[in-house]
């Protein structure tokens, strides 16, 4: 996989796959989790090349030298050095749940360099949002029924009063899917291989996000920014997606029935035709 230098001298690594042409910049979330989960992301890389980063100290790429460089502002500069190294003078930035963090500090940060923006299943703290308890609820009771619910739901308890084990991130899991088949069980799996979790705790730590001052500079950001909701995603609901695509001049919200977290996964026709046809 191809290596380029972060500003501090990091080795950063990146993987190119589809068609030639500029590629889409994919920042996976996790957080810190290497960029092999998104996969092609549903095919979207047959329709346009995309160029998926591996943050620091995940995958294939280094390791840096000071721990604090995994907070989430502190690698914008890597997002730009990746620019930089492509030669793109202003590029199409795709980010996915805590990886939307990422790009939207880059946005605000470096608005004149995007030409598009789509943000996939944001996490919605980078602007001061957030889903109520109440309203995670909500989401979670339509899927009332499947097999795993009733520990799913005992499980949420204790997260949402931050006392939760491992056994109840385990037991939550399903939610993060619209099935929960072998391909989700799979996927769900590789987590633990693919995932920094030293660097996740520093990710979001004090200081990575100023939201209000964040949410004053996206005024900035002129090009189109698509923010896509699974309606079953307890993350980030259509409502607050509608919230988050407003802080943008030219934002939008596409909503995917079905479809919770991972919407490549859950229907990636629909996914591919929303996301494919936004960046064309």
């Amino acid at each position: 996989m191809p290596i380029f230098s972060a500003p501090d001298g990091t080795g950063l690594s990146y993987r190119l796959a589809g068609p030639g042409g500029p590629p889409v910049v994919c920042l996976p979330g996790g957080p810190m989790r290497a960029g092999a989960y998104l996969g092609d992301l549903g095919g979207l890389g047959g329709r346009r090349c995309v160029a998926v980063l591996d943050l620091r100290g995940t995958g294939d790429s280094e390791v840096p030298g000071d721990p604090a460089t995994y907070r989430c502002d502190r690698q914008v500069e890597d997002v730009e050095a990746l620019r930089k190294h492509l030669g793109l003078e202003r590029f199409d930035l795709l980010g996915h749940s805590a990886g939307a963090s990422l790009a939207v500090r880059y946005a605000a940060r470096y608005p004149e360099r995007l030409r598009r923006l789509a943000l996939v299943a944001p996490s919605p703290r980078a602007v001061g949002l957030q889903l109520t308890v109440a309203e995670r609820r909500r989401i979670m009771a339509r899927r009332a029924g499947a097999p795993w619910f009733d520990a799913a739901v005992a499980a949420y308890e204790s997260i949402a009063a931050r006392t939760a084990s491992s056994a109840d991130w385990a037991a939550v899991a399903p939610m993060y899917y619209g099935r929960w088949d072998d391909a989700a069980r799979r996927h769900q799996a590789a987590e633990a291989g693919q995932r920094n979790g030293a660097a996740a705790r520093i990710y979001n730590s004090d200081g990575a996000f100023e939201p209000e001052v964040t949410r004053a500079a996206l005024g900035a950001v002129a090009g189109p920014v698509l923010v896509l909701a699974g309606e079953l995603d307890w993350i980030i609901s259509p409502a607050v997606a509608a919230e988050f695509a407003a802080l943008f001049p030219d934002g939008r919200v596409v909503a995917l029935p079905g479809v919770a977290h991972y919407p490549w996964l859950d229907d990636a026709p629909a996914f591919v035709s929303a996301v494919g046809d936004f960046l064309a």
